[in-house]
């Protein structure tokens, strides 16, 4: 997967990327605005960055209690390592039960762990009831945002697809045409659900409950109308206290949409009355990162996307060019510790600019981290062999004044006497979006000797 070759295929569409980028700013400024209306919004994101930092200190200790606690309420808690063991363990609840028909809500953990298809194939039907996952699910494609999964596709595609799969009217654009054709869809689907499965934001190690985060109310409708609920959830989601919940319910929809809160913010502690209720923890190379100390603080994410929102390579590449669940800077922290070689080109698809880390609720300092698995990758040989070549000779140079100089003399050289076509041509990758500059008359240093006196 190389991240620079998907995103010029997203940028085939001047419009849809001009767009793409407009809109996710637009998010980026709500966001500005909800925290300037917080005082002390920088302690919030202090607190929660030194909550997560105890945690993964103590993590073993927190989820033996949360477990210890959850079975205490009558939870039945699994562990699995990887995705392919949670799969299995949700697969065997629902063949236990002899369910065929499950209502999903949004989990950026199942589409990590590709549950949906792992079901599919062993004839389960799963519908997944998030309006922006539903259309992703329609276009048999991955979400390209993980608070906004639908978020590159203009309302007219929409209604394409609404159209070829709801039988809405063709060329109906109206959002909230569409929005009730989906709920009238849908409802059928909760009614008819045998088991629903939701995420988990935050689970709480002193009650063994744990909280679901939604704008739609879909995880609510699907886990009352259904006897079973399942929730899969990673080993970092865990916080100690639920007085330390409020922290993070403040940071989390302001750093994601500018609210205040998330529309539905559910608990759950026990199963209903006749009912079952089933946790799922999951590792999956959950524990490698935190045993890598360069990029342990990559856990404390709470899956917020306002690092996507404001990272300018993100809005001009689309979510997709990234090929891994969690796009944008985050997930180019994320995915070379599930896979190195693949994802390689990642931790590139950065201008090192910082702005995401300045947004970050639980401060990662994640330009630093992509600055450090650079570095990593430069170290494993997965760098292309040309950069590699040129970045030696560009070495040579920067080390040795009396190269420099005579490097920066040739070069400027050339471009006065060459003719345009030999410098604004497709072998240059500068002059494919711009020409090169005019070169300056003489460097700095030359300008600075004949001026110090």
């Amino acid at each position: 997967m190389n991240h620079a070759n998907e995103a010029k295929k997203f940028n085939e569409d001047i419009q849809r990327t001009n767009w793409h980028d407009e809109t996710l700013w637009f998010v980026r400024t709500k966001r500005d605005k909800a925290v300037k209306s917080i005082p002390e919004w920088e302690e919030l994101r202090e607190l929660a960055s030194q909550i997560k930092a105890n945690v993964l200190a103590n993590l073993d200790n927190y989820l033996v209690e949360f477990e210890q606690n959850a079975i205490r309420n009558g939870v039945k808690v699994h562990w699995a390592s990887d995705a392919e063991e949670h799969n299995q363990i949700v697969y065997n609840i629902l063949q236990t039960h002899q369910v065929t028909r499950m209502a999903k809500s949004k989990s950026m953990l199942t589409e990590e762990c590709h549950l949906n298809d792992f079901l599919i194939k062993r004839g389960i039907e799963v519908v997944d009831t998030d309006l922006g996952e539903r259309i992703m699910q329609f276009l048999d494609e991955p979400p390209s945002h993980i608070v906004m999964p639908a978020i590159h596709l203009k309302k007219e595609e929409i209604g394409e697809v609404f159209h070829e799969k709801l039988g809405t009217e063709k060329g109906a654009s109206d959002p909230q045409y569409l929005t009730e054709a989906a709920r009238q869809h849908l409802r059928g689907k909760f009614l008819k659900a045998e088991a629903a499965l939701t995420g988990v934001n935050f689970a709480v190690a002193e009650t063994g409950g744990f909280v679901v985060c939604t704008n739609e109310g879909n995880a609510d409708l699907g886990v009352h109308l259904a006897p079973i609920h399942i929730a899969s959830m990673g080993i970092e989601k865990i916080i100690p206290k639920l007085s330390h919940l409020g922290i993070f319910l403040r940071l989390l929809a302001r750093s994601a949409t500018g609210q205040p809160i998330t529309t539905y913010s559910s608990h759950f502690l026990k199963p209903k009355k006749e009912s079952q209720m089933h946790i799922v923890i999951v590792d999956n190379g959950r524990t490698e990162q935190l045993g890598r100390k360069d990029f342990r603080k990559s856990l404390y994410c709470i899956r917020c996307g306002a690092c996507m929102n404001t990272c300018p390579v993100y809005r001009r590449s689309g979510g997709h060019s990234y090929g891994f669940t969690v796009p944008g800077p985050i997930g180019s922290i994320l995915s070379p510790n599930m896979d190195l070689k693949k994802h390689s080109t990642l931790p590139f698809a950065s201008t090192l600019c910082g702005s995401c880390s300045d947004v970050c609720p639980v401060k990662i300092d994640i330009h630093e981290q992509l600055y450090k698995w650079r570095q990593v990758i430069a170290k494993e040989g997965l760098v292309p062999p040309m950069k590699t070549q040129g970045l030696k000779v560009l070495n040579r140079i920067l080390e040795n004044p009396t190269l420099y100089r005579i490097a920066g003399r040739s070069g400027r050289t050339l471009l006065k006497i060459s003719p345009k076509f030999l410098v604004n041509n497709p072998l240059n990758t500068w002059t494919k979006q711009r020409e090169m500059p005019a070169p300056p008359k003489e460097s700095f240093r030359e300008w600075y000797l004949k001026h110090k006196k």
